[in-house]
């Protein structure tokens, strides 16, 4: 194959190794997240036993932080490769890429404001069927534990939620030493101790609701996320207009190049 250089006019340099510059940053990301999901895999024993991604019936964070590895890595590739080589076919599926995903966001956002009530339910029965996997995985356990205290709330509508996880649950025939109890998450913390008591939530839901609030937190996690929301909106909105502004910049320069690209050869051919 031979290569040579266009005598009568050149693809901007500035639209090339910009837009190269821009994807290596998302390439070498997309790698890092791909590395650190196939170790967290490997150190669950997912690796040698693939089943077990099948086996939890909620989301293993793993395979969300692998997903967006793959996705970072592909568009990342196929940026920097399509800059490099001047590749029209690669620069236009990196630019689609990017417009279906901001698309999708934007999607997703409106559908949001507008069917608030669906989108709550979702919410609820996607959060019930991750605190059934709960012991099921240690990444999803300490998800769940961070969003418990961080927001200082319990299940999804309540600490009864509970119920749906096999070892909290207080069905007399469950031999748990959990029973009728909550994750250590759920407690209001003592501020004289220094080593969290992971039994504080053991036996709680056996006791009358009024003696709850002393000892637990009683807001469900979906209520708690609601009343965040209003009070860091503009935090949300920042990074929303951050993520879409980026995206914007990719796809105007992988545009820019194409037509760049396009216009030195229609050039080149007479």
């Amino acid at each position: 194959m031979h290569y040579y250089r266009y005598s009568n006019a050149e693809v901007s340099c500035w639209y090339k190794y910009l837009l190269f510059s821009y994807n290596i940053v998302f390439w070498l990301a997309g790698v890092a997240f791909l590395a650190a999901g196939l170790w967290a895999w490997s150190e669950k024993g997912v690796l040698s036993d693939l089943t077990k991604v099948t086996g939890l019936h909620g989301l293993d964070p793993v395979l969300l932080v692998l997903l967006v590895g793959i996705v970072m890595f592909t568009l990342g590739f196929a940026g920097c490769v399509g800059a490099l080589r001047e590749n029209i076919c690669l620069l236009k599926f990196f630019c689609g890429a990017i417009v279906f995903i901001f698309l999708l966001e934007l999607a997703v956002a409106v559908m949001a404001f507008l069917f608030q009530d669906w989108v709550r339910d979702r919410v609820k029965e996607f959060f019930e069927n991750n605190i059934k996997s709960y012991r099921d995985d240690i990444d999803l356990q300490n998800i769940i534990d961070s969003l418990q205290r961080l927001n200082h709330c319990c299940g999804a509508q309540g600490p009864e939620d509970w119920d749906f996880n096999i070892y909290f649950n207080c069905n007399s025939e469950s031999k748990s030493r959990e029973k009728c109890g909550v994750p250590f998450s759920c407690c209001i913390p003592d501020p004289a101790q220094k080593v969290v008591n992971t039994q504080c939530g053991y036996d709680i839901r056996t006791k009358s609701k009024n003696q709850w609030d002393d000892q637990i937190f009683v807001k469900g996690c979906i209520n708690a996320l609601e009343a965040w929301l209003p009070r860091n909106i503009y935090i949300v909105a920042g990074v929303f207009i951050a993520i879409s502004l980026l995206q914007i910049f990719g796809i105007f320069l992988a545009r820019s190049l194409i037509s760049d690209i396009e216009a030195v050869k229609a050039s080149n051919a007479f």
